[in-house]
C-alpha cells in the first residue's frame, strides 16, 4: 500500500464529514471529498509537512467547498414548495428544511465575519480540531484558539439574534 493509499483510507471520512457539515448535502460532500483527494495527489509534492495531513487536506476541501459554492450559487435556484406541499409535508422533512436553512444563514454570517474568527469557527466546528490542533495551524497558543474559537461564536450568535 502506498503512503497516498493509507492517507486516503486513514482521512477519508474525515474529510467527508467535515465538508458534510459544512454543505449539509451528502451528494456534495462526497464530490468535493473525492476531489480533494485527487488534488492532493496532484500536489503531495508541495506539501511542507508543517501541519498535520488532516489538516492540509481539510484546507484543500474547505477551498474547494468555496469554489463549488461561488460556481453553483449562479446557476441554482432554491425551489420553494407551493402551499399544498407544504402542508403535506412530514415534520422530519419540516424539521430538515429548517436545519438547512439555519446552516445556510451561519454560513453568510461566516462570510461576513472576519479573519482569524471565521477560519478557528469552522476548523473547530466543521473539521472538530481540538484547540491545540487550531493553535499549531496558526502557530499561536491554545489559549489564543479558544477565545478566537467564542468570540467568533458570539458574533455570529449576535448576528443570528438580530436578523
Amino acid at each position: 500500500m502506498t503512503d497516498f493509499e493509507k492517507a486516503y483510507r486513514t482521512y477519508f471520512n474525515d474529510v467527508y464529514l467535515y465538508i458534510l457539515r459544512l454543505s449539509g448535502n451528502e451528494h456534495i460532500a462526497e464530490e468535493i471529498t473525492s476531489d480533494t483527494f485527487f488534488k492532493a495527489m496532484k500536489s503531495i509534492d508541495r506539501f511542507r509537512e508543517d501541519c498535520d495531513v488532516r489538516v492540509w487536506l481539510c484546507q484543500i476541501a474547505k477551498n474547494g467547498y468555496y469554489s463549488y459554492i461561488k460556481k453553483n450559487s449562479k446557476t441554482e435556484q432554491l425551489e420553494e414548495p407551493d402551499a399544498r406541499e407544504s402542508a403535506e409535508l412530514a415534520p422530519s422533512v419540516a424539521e430538515e428544511y429548517e436545519r438547512r436553512e439555519d446552516i445556510e444563514r451561519i454560513q453568510r454570517i461566516l462570510h461576513d465575519i472576519g479573519e482569524p474568527y471565521k477560519e478557528v469557527f469552522m476548523w473547530r466546528v466543521y473539521a472538530e480540531l481540538s484547540f491545540r490542533q487550531i493553535a499549531q495551524i496558526f502557530g499561536k497558543t491554545e489559549n489564543w484558539a479558544c477565545v478566537t474559537y467564542h468570540r467568533a461564536r458570539k458574533m455570529i450568535k449576535e448576528r443570528l439574534e438580530g436578523e
